[in-house]
């Protein structure tokens, strides 16, 4: 079985008095049922990349957000089959990383990104486990949660 190491970012920032989420929707294939899908930005690591460093150019690149790292919150590891090339039967574990938004724009991502990223747009993290489409990153998101109530200081 094919193995992949990705690495992905739950960017927040306080708006009023709450926590905001930077979530993607993924380009899907023209044969793909409707229904939106959002996630988190994440994608695999590039050649002798760290975990830590593809999460925050990762963010970058699919929401056009800088962001800091603050803590490791997870790793979250599933089986899926290639739905392009060769179909094949892919292990994989992604990182995840809590990062604080530092600077940017959302959604002001490069026109090659485009390819992969629908848009990108801010959500309440409260909440955020329902709106997300995949059970590992709500749980990744529900992880954020209990963390910053432990560290209200962020």
């Amino acid at each position: 079985m094919a193995r992949e190491i990705s690495a992905g970012g739950i960017v927040i920032r306080r708006e009023n008095d709450a926590w905001m989420l930077a979530v993607i929707e993924p380009q899907r294939e023209p044969s793909a049922k409707p229904a939106s899908v959002l996630a988190l930005p994440k994608g695999l690591l590039d050649p002798g990349e760290k975990t830590e460093a593809a999460a925050i150019r990762e963010v970058k690149e699919e929401t056009g957000l800088v962001a800091t790292p603050v803590a490791k919150l997870a790793d979250i590891k599933y089986v899926y089959v290639r739905t392009w090339g060769d179909g094949a039967r892919v292990f994989k574990i992604v990182s995840f990383y809590l990062l604080k938004y530092e600077s940017g724009t959302i959604g002001d991502i490069s026109e090659a990104m485009r390819i992969e990223v629908k848009r990108a747009l801010w959500i309440p993290l409260q909440g955020a486990e329902k709106a997300l489409s995949y059970r590992g990153e709500k749980d990744v998101a529900r992880r954020a949660l209990e963390y910053l109530k432990l560290h209200p200081e962020v």
